[in-house]
């Protein structure tokens, strides 16, 4: 399984964070989720040691860590770390949002698949 974190907007207003995978299925032969649609991929780099305050998720979408540390905060004290390799599910689109940090020891590169309109993500909370 992959490695997942999911934000996404509780009935609170607030941004939440939960921790899990992206499900691959039962196939052992072949772990793979099934085609997850989506409208567009972007690449993105910021300089280390950068911030970036509360804000919410512009839209539905993947964020994929190419490199880079960065410590992610909610309203509500929820914290989490995203290293290299690791896969966020942003869904807090509305709401308070969030706020991140980068380290200082490198850039944060990043790949952005924004997803369809109401498609399904196999995210499976821990």
């Amino acid at each position: 399984m992959i490695e997942c974190w999911r934000l996404w907007t509780g009935d609170d207003g607030d941004s939440h964070v939960e921790h899990g995978v992206v499900d691959l299925g039962d196939d052992v032969d072949a772990l793979m989720t099934g085609a997850i649609p989506a409208t567009s991929v972007k690449f993105q780099e910021t300089p280390a040691g950068h911030e970036f305050s509360w804000h919410p998720a512009p839209t539905r979408q993947f964020v994929i860590t190419l490199s880079g540390v960065l410590h992610f905060a909610t309203r509500d004290g929820e914290n989490f770390t995203l290293q290299p390799g690791d896969v966020l599910l942003a869904e807090d689109t509305t709401g308070s949002g969030h706020t991140w940090t980068l380290d200082d020891s490198a850039p944060w590169r990043r790949v952005y698949v924004v997803l369809a309109d109401g498609v399904d993500v196999p995210f499976r909370r821990d």
